[in-house]
């Protein structure tokens, strides 16, 4: 099998699409059109400033779309039971993702309480367990893009993966219009006809669905010549949110995307214009036709007042902190590297994590143009690695994350212009605020140069940024003087290798935020790492999944817990090695919260202090207990990647530290 040439730069438009769309209606989410066309008028471009509101936000759309598409990576072939299990992972309960408005109220919250009491998808999402009213809502549509983003012009493929993941939550017509999504994005690959796309993707959907009548009803009326506000009317009247019960039914929401396609006539803009001006839930709505059009007219037919101001910015807040601060780039690829493998293809994907590969894209940083594919600035540039200042008190949907760069691992850069470069790392300090370290000058020359930095130990304060700057005084400072027409050409920013670190209490906040709060409690009083989990198994997460090779320990002291310890390869609440102290007088060596690896005998009482340490090489666990090792085991299905945690099961665990090094 094979993928279009163009497909990397196409799935990167959809991407692109998707979130400008959710960014563009997020402000004004749930309007009505009336007040819309009072307040803003028509919408043709961000309005958050007007609102108060910042433009790069953390959104159950983006959250949901690009986090359950990673069961693509944790499963071979995922089935619906498989993507539950993807939920129960990368979910933080009540903290991220979803709007968790709780049993019946929330369609996702309900299904996600489903799963976590033991019945698996599809019934998790089922009108049988649900209700028809609860299981009908829009959630379904709003997190399918990425399952037609992996079957390209393959529209029966796109829908019944859409299927799979949209019965984790949803039912009945919730179903179809989450097919019809997935099957319009890949189709957008093949066909530049509006309406042969939703022609052509109604052929997955049964014909005699509410679905396919709406359909039929917005495409006789589009045909008829209405103007678009006249459609809407048509729509409001027969489709409108008072038919159908719940918050956000997916009935009214995806006659209004059919609607902004229609009228929109293959133009991204004014698609995103109607379907906006028109109202209801305008990101979900906006986020959809975003991609899908994004995919139809690729990187040139997006307005660049819509797409500069984005920078490619986005924020994943899942268990897997270190996927947060991430960008539309870096989501395409790995979207490209799942359906490579997929479709039985040699996975072909531009090494390292920077690398400005596709027109236009400037992954995050901060100043620059793409040039050629190089991001050429004048002074200085960065990008975050962690929360940057303006996202620390996100409102709306919790942000979870944990630094992607760590002190120990080391940094790389080409880079070429004139004058001398370095690399530099900002750091959240005591007060909460961003101080610098850079590293020496090198002499550019006449040609680039792989500039190379160690990052040094910062006192336990969390990386936030890193990037290049012209040698000389501070970031913060003016550069040193420059001729005419100078500037510097970065060509690709990468870092590798394992941490060294050690994470204990730090002035201010920042370093609390630098960890996934995944247990019922962490006070910010007494040890460093107090952690409380009232029911079942709770983690404090940090780091990468880039993590491979390393040693973890800390010395902990449990209280009241049933099990207590340190896990090692953490990808989420669910996937992970940890070395447990268990109640019943043994310490364990446990994968994935039920099996047990390993264990022995192991007599301890609360209040004692043990320091617990695992080796993790390859496919080989070394554990060790107050400096004996205990067992060493090599696991014939291994994780070989992924960050590090503190784990309490049914109680509470004191630590003054965590230490990271090489292995």
């Amino acid at each position: 099998m094979s993928l279009p040439a163009d497909y990397a730069e196409r799935v990167y438009a959809g991407v692109l699409g998707k979130i400008i769309g959710v960014y563009l209606g997020r402000p004004f989410e749930g309007w009505e059109h009336e007040r819309i066309e009072r307040e803003l008028g028509e919408v043709w471009d961000y309005v958050h400033e007007r609102l108060g509101q910042p433009l790069i936000v953390t959104d159950d759309d983006i959250s949901g779309t690009f986090t359950f598409l990673r069961a693509l990576e944790d499963y071979a072939d995922p089935t619906a039971a498989e993507i539950g299990e993807t939920w129960l992972n990368y979910l933080v309960e009540e903290r991220a993702v979803l709007w968790w408005g709780g049993m019946g109220m929330s369609t996702e919250h309900t299904a996600y309480l489903r799963l976590k009491n033991g019945i698996p998808a599809p019934l998790s999402g089922s009108i049988k367990f649900n209700g028809q009213v609860v299981a009908e809502q829009i959630g379904a549509q709003i997190f399918i893009d990425g399952w037609g983003l992996i079957w390209p012009g393959d529209s029966v493929r796109a829908a019944e993966y859409a299927r799979r993941a949209a019965s984790v939550s949803h039912d009945g017509e919730a179903i179809y219009g989450a097919q019809m999504v997935a099957a319009m994005v890949a189709l957008a690959f093949v066909e530049t006809d509006v309406a042969k796309l939703i022609e052509g993707a109604l052929a997955v959907i049964p014909s005699e669905s509410l679905t396919a009548k709406l359909i039929s009803d917005v495409r006789e009326w589009h045909a008829d010549g209405l103007s678009w506000r006249e459609g809407f009317r048509r729509i409001k009247e027969r489709y409108g949110y008072d038919k159908y019960g719940g918050n956000c039914h997916i009935i009214p929401n995806h006659a209004l995307i059919i609607h902004a396609l229609l009228h929109g006539g293959g133009d991204f803009g004014k698609s995103l214009i109607i379907v906006n001006t028109c109202g209801w839930d305008t990101d979900c709505n906006s986020g959809n036709v975003g991609c899908i059009m994004g995919v139809l007219g690729g990187l040139a037919r997006i307005p660049a007042h819509l797409r500069d101001p984005v920078r490619d910015r986005m924020y994943l807040p899942t268990a897997d902190g270190g996927r947060c601060i991430t960008d539309a780039l870096g989501e395409a690829y790995r979207i490209v590297g799942y359906a490579q493998r997929l479709h039985g293809l040699p996975a072909e994907i531009p090494t390292g994590r920077f690398h400005f590969s596709l027109r236009g894209s400037v992954q995050g940083f901060s100043q620059g143009a793409n040039l050629d594919g190089k991001l050429v600035f004048e002074d200085r540039t960065s990008t975050p690695t962690f929360i940057p200042p303006d996202a620390r008190k996100m409102p709306g949907y919790g942000m979870l994350a944990s630094p992607t760069l760590y002190p120990g691992q080391t940094v790389r850069a080409s880079v070429s212009g004139s004058g001398n470069a370095a690399l530099f790392i900002g750091y959240y300090d005591a007060e909460d605020q961003i101080s610098y370290s850079e590293s020496e000058p090198v002499d550019l020359g006449d040609s680039a140069r792989e500039l190379t930095w160690l990052v040094p130990e910062t006192g336990g304060f969390p990386i936030c940024e890193v990037g290049v700057k012209r040698s000389g005084p501070s970031p913060l400072n003016p550069p040193p003087p420059k001729g005419e027409g100078d500037r510097m050409l970065l060509e690709w920013l990468t870092w590798d290798g394992e941490p060294g670190v050690r994470f204990r209490r730090a002035e201010g906040k920042a370093w609390r935020e630098a960890w996934v709060n995944g247990v019922s409690e962490w006070p910010n009083w007494g040890s460093a790492f107090r952690v409380i989990q009232n029911d079942g198994t709770g983690l404090l997460i940090t780091g990468t999944r880039e993590w491979s090779d390393y040693r973890v320990s800390a010395t902990v002291r449990p209280h009241l817990a049933q099990r207590a310890g340190i896990a090692a390869r953490v990808q989420g609440m669910k996937r992970w090695y940890a070395l447990l102290l268990n109640r019943n007088g043994a310490i364990e060596l446990v994968k994935n919260d039920a099996l047990i690896l390993d264990e022995k005998p192991f007599p301890w009482s609360f209040g004692e202090e043990h320091l617990l340490e695992i080796e993790v090489v390859g496919p080989n666990i070394s554990c060790f207990a107050n400096g004996d090792l205990l067992f060493t085991h090599t696991d014939n299905d291994p994780m070989l990647g992924g960050g590090v945690a503190f784990v309490i099961e049914d109680g509470r665990m004191d630590s003054e530290e965590m230490v990271v090094r090489n292995a």
